[in-house]
């Protein structure tokens, strides 16, 4: 029979915990990375770069590169390791029609459920993002897009459609950005807001739908109008 110290159970508990942990750590600050910009498509993860620029070992950065390769985030090449991965045009697309469905859900249920303060918020942000509009200061008006469309999804309560919107966006963020410098963009952009936020304030759960539909089929016309030529520095977007 195998005896077993009490000790070391406990060292080796302990230290599985700590590379749990690391690991969790890795993957998100990574994917915050990949979220904000910082890192573009294409661009290569190299295990023991990572390991040494987060403090942690190679093992816990390879679980999170695993992780966010299963959100399509990474891209894992056999024998050639890992990069952020490049979303075409054409699958850029098909995700903003996932979007369609899941955030025209996620409107009506805000809709429905909205309170006096959340309609507060939400029409606080469409001033800011007019504002951002005014001054023509495309990065704060991406963050406010951002903001906006995730407060919504928070208000709508459909935490299964916001999880999954959630891993869609980060997919999809640099062709947002390219979006978002486009000249024009954003004033057409503030009007659809616009018209979203007033259709979920005046409790109209269909209306909300149809409305954000029609602001994310708008995106959608952008994106196929638009020249998949010079990329633009890493930053937010905005749909």
């Amino acid at each position: 029979m195998r005896v077993v110290d009490g000790d070391a159970v406990a060292d080796e508990e302990a230290g599985g915990q700590r590379d749990g942990a690391a690991h969790q750590r890795v993957r998100d600050a990574l994917r915050a990375e990949i979220m904000r910009g910082d890192l573009v498509p294409g661009q290569r993860l190299v295990e023991a770069d990572l390991a040494e620029s987060y403090q942690a070992t190679r093992g816990s950065v390879r679980s999170a590169l695993i992780d966010l390769a299963g959100e399509g985030l990474v891209e894992r090449i056999q024998h050639r390791g890992a990069r952020v991965r490049v979303v075409t045009l054409a699958e850029a697309i098909e995700i903003t029609e996932c979007r369609m469905v899941l955030e025209g859900l996620c409107a009506a249920k805000a809709a429905e459920r909205i309170s006096t303060a959340e309609a507060a918020e939400l029409t606080g942000i469409i001033r800011a993002m007019r504002a951002a509009v005014d001054t023509g200061d495309v990065l704060a008006y991406s963050d406010l897009n951002e903001r906006l469309h995730r407060r919504i999804r928070q208000i709508s309560g459909q935490q299964t459609a916001a999880q999954t919107i959630e891993r869609l966006r980060g997919q999809f963020v640099r062709h947002q950005f390219r979006l978002a410098l486009r000249p024009g963009r954003p004033a057409v952009s503030i009007l659809e807001h616009t018209r979203l936020v007033e259709a979920i304030v005046s409790g109209d759960a269909g209306l909300a739908e149809i409305t954000m539909r029609a602001h994310l089929r708008s995106v959608i016309d952008a994106l196929n109008a638009s020249t998949p030529s010079a990329s633009p520095p890493g930053g937010p977007g905005h749909g």
